[in-house]
């Protein structure tokens, strides 16, 4: 005790102070799954996350980082001209229609993400309820509700989305309407899987002890359904979101392919992008469906490893190997440093 200084008391009183204020901020989603990962699955989350934040901010920011409108035909120096050549001017050449290709890709990333948060969410949001309802009361309300969503997953996702674009909005429409129309055809597609998911989770969580205590204590079954079981049964959603995210992606560009996404002149979308540059490729122009192509590609890869990863995280059976392999080296070092103190001793 007579070798501590103050200044080294201060030192010792003061850590646990900055550690306490270190956990607020790394404690925070996805900070604390980064700083649970290890090796090449550290590598894949943080390479996810890059990938998915850099299309955030050319949506977020479209109008700043884009060089022209996504329907601009003309600028300062005059018409753009058709199927124009990478230049100066247009870094990823022109479209057959006049379009410049950068801009229709920066702005396509507005409506990729629009299209996510509007399908995904509303997704959540109603197949969630269903799944509670159909997992807490059970008997013919889960029957029904289990055969229906069966019933709507043995479509193909696409086939069921072009006919819900159809019956929406004729297949073609403005911005907002072509937004809506597509975020709520996909999002058809997307209840069935959360229903599913929130059902067995509530069929596990509802025969927990706390559960039934809330019962003998006279709780509601309202009170139950929300604030005992739905909040523990939700823990597996953020996971679905990201791989169900990359799906929306795909869904959107494969409908705009077919014809059946928005109009060019409401916004821009790199499934029509891509189905208008088809022809171009067997005259060797490459640039107007290289560049819309890449970035389907780019984006479902950030969000599919993203969600791989934290996919991975969730399991405690993978935690645990991490860990353990994690640890051995401390444990190692700790055992050779034990060994250590007691061969001096014994000198």
């Amino acid at each position: 005790m007579s070798n501590i200084t103050p200044d080294t008391t201060a030192l010792v009183t003061a850590a646990p102070a900055a550690s306490g204020r270190d956990r607020g901020w790394r404690s925070w989603p996805l900070i604390r799954q980064v700083r649970q990962s290890v090796g090449l699955q550290r590598v894949m989350l943080i390479v996810g996350l890059a990938m998915v934040a850099f299309f955030v901010i050319l949506a977020v920011f479209a109008p700043l980082i884009a060089p022209y409108d996504f329907n601009a035909l003309s600028g300062p120096g005059g018409d753009f001209g058709s199927r124009q050549a990478p230049s100066a001017a247009h870094p990823f050449g022109t479209t057959v229609a006049g379009y410049d290709v950068l801009s229709r890709v920066v702005y396509g990333s507005r409506t990729a993400l629009l299209v996510i948060v509007i399908a995904v969410l509303s997704s959540i949001f109603v197949g969630s309820l269903l799944g509670l309802i159909s997992g807490y009361l059970g008997g013919w309300v889960d029957r029904v509700m289990v055969v229906i969503a069966d019933a709507i997953y043995a479509f193909p996702s696409l086939l069921l989305a072009i006919v819900m674009s159809i019956m929406i909005s004729g297949g073609q429409s403005d911005l907002w309407g072509g937004i809506w129309s597509a975020s709520l055809s996909i999002t058809v597609v997307f209840i069935p899987q959360y229903l599913r998911v929130v059902r067995s989770e509530v069929i596990r969580v509802k025969a927990e002890a706390f559960v039934e205590s809330a019962r003998v204590v006279g709780a509601s079954h309202w009170r139950i359904m929300f604030q005992h079981v739905f909040r523990n049964s939700t823990r597996s959603l953020p996971l679905v979101f990201t791989l169900n995210a990359s799906e929306a992606i795909l869904t959107l560009a494969g409908l705009g392919f077919l014809g059946f996404g928005i109009e060019p002149n409401s916004a821009a979308e790199w499934g029509y992008d891509l189905n208008k540059a088809v022809a171009d490729v067997t005259t060797g122009i490459w640039w107007t469906s290289l560049w819309p192509g890449l970035a389907i590609v780019l984006i479902v890869m950030g969000l599919t490893l993203t969600g791989e990863s934290l996919n991975d995280l969730a399991d405690p059976r993978l935690r645990s190997r991490r860990r353990v392999k994690a640890g051995s080296g401390k444990v190692a070092a700790t055992s050779v440093g034990a060994r250590g103190a007691d061969e001096g001793s014994e000198r």
